[in-house]
């Protein structure tokens, strides 16, 4: 089985928004509370990130999340990759680098946001992490990495001790992603201009932050449990989808359930908007659990 929470459902300001008393950020129905768009996945006896943004460290705590075996990056937007550094956490309890998965574009916004990680002489306690690169074929999640066991060298930084004995630096290794028995599949979107992936776990597909998915894409969507589509309002948006588009996606995809995301305030309070759609077609909230 196979199952996804939501950690955050909200647009790129989050909702409320700050200084905002609409009726919508003024709720106080928490279902109303969104954090940046992100969900959490369990599959395979893997726990799997997709995306980490600035409400990364809260997302982990609201939901107690003590070990991950992946994080995948759907684009390379701040409001999807500004909680990154906080994977330090898990550096010093896992006492391993955090297995990253994400295209070429999105890693070089990493190397220019996180440069002190990429660094020939790193900062002290930068976060440690494994870099696979992906594109639109199936990949592994696998996290077998052979670096060893961390060990935290005080004012040094991480080291991998070898079996001479010895303290090898860690270099927040890049490679490609396996292809073999492939568990995700990749889903390719435009974001605007903008090329952004969703994914497939099972019969689960998270898709964010499109306003468009290419032809080629759909057979990959078959037979889907849940599917997630991203709509920000109700008027025509230039990079996501509107809510008239959202439905016309869902209904020609034709899962058993849509649930809606990367949601703003520009919509009424959830029990309204609720009413507004059909019963196959709901905005999600932070903390909701589907399962296929």
């Amino acid at each position: 089985m196979t199952s996804l929470t939501f950690l955050g459902t909200g647009t790129s300001q989050g909702v409320p928004i700050i200084s905002c008393h609409c009726p919508t950020c003024s709720s106080a129905d928490p279902r109303d509370k969104r954090f940046r768009s992100a969900a959490l996945v369990h599959m395979d006896g893997l726990t799997i990130l997709v995306d980490a943004g600035p409400d990364f460290r809260s997302q982990m705590l609201a939901q107690d999340v003590c070990h991950l075996d992946a994080i995948l990056l759907t684009h390379n937007h701040k409001d999807h990759t500004g909680g990154i550094d906080d994977v330090r956490a898990f550096n010093y309890v896992d006492r391993k680098a955090v297995d990253i998965y994400c295209e070429p574009l999105v890693l070089d916004t990493l190397r220019n946001d996180y440069g002190y990680a990429f660094a020939e002489h790193k900062y002290p306690g930068s976060p440690e992490w494994r870099i696979h690169l992906i594109d639109e074929r199936p990949f592994r999640v696998n996290p077998t990495g052979d670096d060893g066991i961390l060990e935290w060298v005080h004012d040094k930084g991480y080291f991998y001790r070898q079996p001479d004995g010895s303290l090898k630096p860690s270099d927040n290794a890049i490679g490609e992603a396996s292809h073999e028995q492939p568990n995700i599949i990749p889903i390719r979107g435009m974001h605007g201009a903008m090329p952004v992936l969703g994914f497939r776990f099972g019969d689960i597909a998270y898709i964010t932050d499109v306003n468009r998915i290419p032809e080629s894409e759909f057979s990959k969507l078959q037979g889907l449990e849940h599917v997630t589509l991203n709509t920000v309002g109700y008027k025509p948006h230039h990079s996501h989808l509107s809510l008239d588009e959202a439905i016309g996606l869902a209904r020609r995809i034709g899962a058993r359930h849509t649930w809606l995301t990367h949601l703003s305030h520009v919509f009424p309070p959830h029990a309204e908007f609720c009413r507004q759609l059909p019963p196959d077609i709901q905005p999600a909230y932070d903390g909701l659990t589907i399962t296929d």
